[in-house]
């Protein structure tokens, strides 16, 4: 299902909305490419879930904040309007909660309060959001302005540690640390405009051009972040993946 998420974390909500409603108005909906969002191998968050979750068919799968709908069309259903906190459907009404880079937007423990009460006994929450912990990746914030709100709040990890503290087994997953190689290139090296251009849309846009430096780059992370889990704060997003 495809969802659109408010919160009562975002004081100035209207603006929050606002905002990503005009983006949407700028892209044209012949130019998304649903299926990228789940295969490019820049997309390691979706490539982790969807092998958690296994087989999906004959599963009820509700979407937290659906952005252009790539990911609802993918689940293959339809549109509705409500409060993440306040999910307009009975307990245990689902077998996946799906929401990707959306608890940056809201109220963390309200909302998940909401989506493990609408999940089925034994069902799943699959969720990627940035972290707020990597200088580099800040740096990127302040200056792409224009393409971001004030009142996002990437996750700090005792938020991540509040989030699995709701459900019974816990996978997670860290992603982009070497990898952010790629950002520093498209800004120094592409020279590519942060306040025109979403580097996070654009590396999934562009993942065949990227698929080498990528995938070496990747491998290396895997190797250095099961050496040094300390380094996990200082990855872009964080993929959670959990049982009721």
């Amino acid at each position: 299902m495809n969802y659109k998420f408010e919160s009562n974390r975002v004081k100035d909500y209207g603006s929050e909305e606002n905002f990503y409603d005009n983006w949407v108005k700028e892209v044209k909906a012949e130019k998304i490419n649903v299926e990228e969002l789940f295969t490019a191998i820049t997309a390691p968050e979706n490539e982790y879930i969807l092998k958690y979750l296994g087989p999906l068919k004959g599963k009820r799968i509700l979407e937290v904040g659906c952005g252009f709908g790539e990911a609802s069309v993918y689940f293959a259903k339809k549109v509705l309007k409500f409060s993440c906190n306040r999910i307009p459907f009975p307990d245990n009404s689902f077998d996946v909660v799906y929401a990707a880079n959306v608890l940056h937007h809201v109220d963390i423990e309200s909302s998940v309060k909401e989506i493990k009460r609408v999940l089925k006994k034994g069902g799943s929450f699959v969720a990627w959001d940035p972290l707020i912990h990597n200088p580099l990746i800040n740096v990127y914030r302040k200056k792409a302005f224009k393409v971001r709100t004030k009142n996002e709040h990437p996750l700090k990890l005792s938020e991540v540690i509040t989030i699995r503290s709701y459900f019974r087994s816990v996978r997670i997953r860290y992603t982009w640390f070497l990898t952010l190689w790629i950002f520093i290139k498209y800004y120094l090296i592409d020279r590519v405009d942060v306040n025109r251009e979403r580097y996070w849309k654009k590396v999934i846009v562009e993942a065949d051009k990227l698929r080498f430096p990528y995938l070496i780059l990747e491998r290396i992370d895997r190797i250095i972040l099961k050496i040094f889990p300390i380094l996990h704060k200082y990855c872009w997003n964080v993929v959670i993946m959990g049982k009721k």
